[in-house]
Formats: C-alpha cells, structure tokens, sequence
C-alpha cells in the first residue's frame, strides 16, 4: 500500500479528487485535522493558524522561534498521522516532509484558471473580478507560505511524482489516473521504506522535544538511535549538552542518543 499527498490550489477540485481517492483505495482521507493538532500544541486557535496562510511572515515574528515551532509541531503532528499508511493527505506541505520515502505519492492537481474562476463565482455568487482577485490572492498566499516556511514553491512540478490537470479530464479520469500510480510497485511500501517512516517520526518528536532548550539543533534517528548536531559551541557547555541528551532521550522510542559537535547529523556504520 503507499501513501498518497495532493497539493492543490483554492478551487481546483482537489478536495474532491482527494475524498474519492481515499474512498476508491480504502484509505484515511486527512487534512484540517492536521492544522488542529498542531494549533493544540502551538496553543494558537485554529482559524488563526488557518488565516496565517494569508499572513505567514507576520504572524510568526510574535512568538519567539515561532516559524521554528509550528514547523517542528506540524511535521510531528502529520508524520505521526501519515505513520500508519493508506493515507490520503490534502493540504500543507505534505510532499515536502515525506520528500524522501519511497512509498509516499505526491501528486499535483492544476485547474484551469477560468475554471476555478467560475467555481468561485457560482459558489460565492460574486462577479468575476471579484473571484478572480480572491483566487490570485489565494495563490499568492500560498505561494507566500511555502517560501516563507520551506523555502519552495509549492507550484514547481519537479516536486513531484505526478502532476494532473484537472481540465480535459473529469474528476474521475484523475482518481483513476492516481489509484493506478499509486497500485504500482514504485510506490508499495517496503520494510525499508516503513522503517525510513518510522525514522522520520521520530527524528521529528525528538525535535518538537527539544525545541525550549535549543531550537536549531539538528536530529536524525536509525533505527531508535538518535543523532543530534548541537555544534562546536554548545559542546563547550557540557551541563546543557547533557540537558539536551536526557530530554531527547526520555522521547518514547529512543534507544539511545549520540551527540556531534558539527551543526550536521552525520552517521557512521
């Protein structure tokens, strides 16, 4: 089985494309739920979180290491949902976290413009200006938001595996397109994808652990070993170094933590 992520713009029908996948493959179909998981543990409301897609730059410069926590808080919060396969994810950023499993799908829906204007329209009985400025503004937000926070473009193609445009083709001519992708061996879920899964669980709750001691620290975990890049500074202040390697491993899963002095996690055999 795999796991599928669609990203997609405002009015792409992509929320659509989304519930049927799910319901065809017998998969979980998640996205929101998400968001108020992680506001839960930001102890921001939910519709503020949602309303800083509009917003992203700012709302994060409020909080100490704000941008560093919601990061660090959703990722946890999705990965631990995504964890558990046959998932269908819609909404933030879920191709950038799982970027490197092999059983993850990512898929990119697109829309025609007018179309999407014409959805919006019909729905909000508002004039086609008006639509189209909402939309453009949409996109803009969420362009912002994926710069902001990850430093990409959520639009560019290469980050994904399958890109679909919901034009020419019905609703239902793109599910079947993506159950068939997502049937294919490529994306079927290995021992060793699922233990890279597992990995990167961790590797994300041991961060959202150590956030109030020292934010930018790097993590990596194999295998229940966790590795964490403190830098050649910290180091000089072994009290803290300890500090951080209890509260890292008091984590549920942890086996053991191991400690380098460079800012990257590096592994050896």
């Amino acid at each position: 089985m795999a796991i599928i992520t669609i990203s997609r713009g405002s009015y792409s029908r992509g929320k659509e494309v989304a519930e049927k996948v799910a319901e065809r493959l017998g998969y979980q179909c998640i996205a929101r739920e998400v968001i108020l998981e992680a506001s839960k543990e930001f102890d921001i409301p939910e519709f503020r979180l949602i309303k800083a897609v509009h917003d992203a730059p700012s709302i994060f410069e409020r909080f100490s290491y704000g941008k560093e926590k919601f990061i660090a808080y959703f990722q946890t919060a999705l990965l631990k949902r995504l964890r558990d396969d046959n998932v269908v994810y819609h909404g933030l950023a879920g191709h950038f976290y799982v970027k490197d499993i092999p059983h993850v799908l990512k898929v990119r829906i697109i829309a025609d413009p007018q179309e999407r204007i014409k959805m919006l329209m019909e729905q909000e009985n508002i004039s086609y200006q008006s639509a189209q400025a909402r939309i453009k503004k949409d996109d803009n937000a969420r362009s912002r938001w994926s710069q902001h926070l990850y430093g990409i473009d959520s639009a560019d193609p290469v980050l994904y595996d399958l890109v679909v445009a919901v034009n020419k083709l019905s609703v239902d001519n793109v599910v079947d397109v993506i159950c068939h992708t997502a049937r294919l061996g490529t994306f079927k879920t290995t021992p060793q994808s699922q233990q890279a899964m597992e990995d990167l669980v961790l590797s994300s709750e041991v961060r959202a652990a150590l956030l109030e001691l020292k934010p930018d620290i790097q993590v990596s975990a194999r295998s229940g070993v966790v590795c964490l890049g403190v830098g050649a500074q910290l180091m000089k202040e072994p009290d803290r170094v300890a500090e951080i390697e209890k509260a890292a491993g008091a984590v549920p899963g942890v086996r053991e933590v191991k400690v380098d002095k460079s800012h990257m996690v590096t592994w050896t055999d």
